[in-house]
Parts: structure tokens; C-alpha cells; sequence
């Protein structure tokens, strides 16, 4: 069984990224965090807080839940769903070059990746 909170691989185009996800305390907030392989301190953090129409985790839903009013749902524990935010993150050139952690509203990626479905 794999540790909770513990880096899983995915390999894109010949890049081995890691990433996991864990959920936080205060402030009730799941983040996805996304990095290169062997650039450990080059980090991404999508940051997903409670809001009005905005859920994150907890009862009914699965423990990374995030879902929106709207309608869009999506488990981070899914390795395709981790793909498609590193793809969306990627486009839109948040994944730090450098040593550094960026921290950013993960909700905007996940509007644009429920916009057509799942």
C-alpha cells in the first residue's frame, strides 16, 4: 500500500514528473503538487480552498474530491486527472523553470478542465 501523501510518477514525452496530493488544515484546503523529476525544489502548487460553490474533501465525497456548484467534479487521486492539470498548468507556463514553489488558485484549471465534461 502506498503512503498517504507519498510522490507518485507520471512520465510525459520522456519527463518523469512527480506529484501528490494532500489535504490541509487551517484554512480546509487539498493542494496538487506537480514537479519535474530531480528538480525538487522547483515546485507547483494548485491550491484548492473551500468557497461558496466550491468543495474540497470530506463527506459524501472522496477523500481529493474537488467539485463546484456548477456541476464539474474531479478526484485528484486519479493519476489521468493529475495528467490533465499538469497538461492545463503546463499551457499556461505555471510550472516553475527554477528553484522555487509557486503557489496558485487551482480552481481557474479546474473550471477550464470540466468546461466540455469530464
Amino acid at each position: 500500500m502506498r503512503r498517504d501523501g507519498a510522490p507518485r510518477g507520471l512520465t510525459v514525452d520522456g519527463t518523469v514528473w512527480l506529484w501528490n496530493v494532500r489535504h490541509r488544515h487551517p484554512g480546509c484546503r487539498t493542494v496538487l503538487a506537480l514537479r519535474r523529476a530531480g528538480r525538487p525544489h522547483a515546485l507547483l502548487r494548485l491550491v484548492f480552498r473551500e468557497a461558496p460553490g466550491r468543495a474540497v474533501a470530506g463527506f459524501p465525497m472522496g477523500r481529493h474530491e474537488v467539485l463546484a456548484a456548477g456541476g464539474g467534479r474531479l478526484n485528484l487521486d486519479e493519476p489521468g486527472v493529475a495528467r490533465r492539470f499538469l497538461d492545463a498548468a503546463l499551457a499556461c507556463g505555471l510550472v516553475p523553470v527554477a528553484d522555487g514553489t509557486r503557489e496558485e488558485d487551482g480552481w481557474p484549471l479546474f473550471d477550464a478542465l470540466t468546461a466540455d465534461g469530464p
